[in-house]
């Protein structure tokens, strides 16, 4: 498998997991809602709001801007985001409607207003040219993410910046083989702990092979490039084990 091109090797993780985005990965997640930050809490071992405060730490706000967050989830970055600058307009967009209640509930509990739209994060329904800031946090080993990033480039304003944290797979195969061990032991530890339903427990494995198959953070950077972004940067987690994206859409 490393020796794929980036492109077969997108084509390869269509083939092998598109199943589970398609049909599968709606249920889990609304298996896993009520519990999603909690449950993150624990597996990253306290670590979870150090990554937030990681990706945050690259994004660089002004009064009055456009945000967007893909794949909101529970609408960490977003509160993140106006906490920060209360003046933005930030929208959110998520295919779970359960992720997207508890974001919203966790919104409006702060005062914060949060604007919800589900869909495909795939074909936004935003125009070009719209926003200043796009993110997009622990999701895009699940997509078809040159696709995203070719919509995220699209909707950026000239000169908006794409932002991205995730969990990616580990340059190093030593450091990898002890990450997915250990992340077999929080899928079960965490899978017991909260009492996950049946359509979280049967996507366990799919979780390690999808990050497998994923890319490091250098060939992240390298993907954003191939799709057009400029001024790439990334700064690499706990061994590659996470990483943080930041990248420019060009100004002409």
């Amino acid at each position: 498998m490393r020796d794929l091109t980036i492109v077969s090797q997108e084509e390869e993780r269509s083939r092998r997991f598109g199943h589970y985005w398609k049909y599968r990965l709606n249920d889990v997640f609304a298996d896993v809602a009520p519990y999603y930050d909690r449950a993150n809490q624990v597996a990253s071992l306290g670590l979870w709001n150090w990554f937030l405060a990681r990706h945050m730490a690259l994004v660089q706000t002004r009064p009055g801007q456009r945000a967007l967050d893909l794949c909101a989830g529970t609408n960490a970055v977003g509160i993140a985001l106006l906490k920060r600058e209360p003046t933005l307009h930030v929208s959110a967009l998520d295919r779970s409607v359960a992720m997207q209640t508890v974001g919203r509930q966790r919104a409006e509990a702060q005062g914060l207003h949060i604007d919800s739209t589900i869909g495909d994060v795939h074909v936004l329904p935003f125009p070009d040219n719209h926003f200043d800031i796009v993110t997009l946090q622990w999701a895009s080993r699940h997509l078809r993410i040159e696709e995203v990033m070719a919509e995220a480039l699209r909707v950026l304003k000239p000169g908006g910046h794409f932002h991205h944290c995730d969990m990616l797979r580990p340059a190093s195969p030593l450091v990898a083989r002890m990450y997915f061990g250990y992340l077999r032991f929080t899928l079960n530890t965490t899978a017991w702990l909260f009492r996950s339903g049946e359509h979280a427990l049967g996507c366990r494995q799919y979780f390690i092979d999808a990050l497998n198959m994923f890319y490091s953070a250098e060939e992240f950077s390298a993907l954003l490039e191939k799709q057009g972004f400029e001024k790439v940067i990334h700064h690499s987690l706990l061994a590659g084990m996470v990483a943080v994206h930041r990248a420019r859409k060009p100004i002409s």
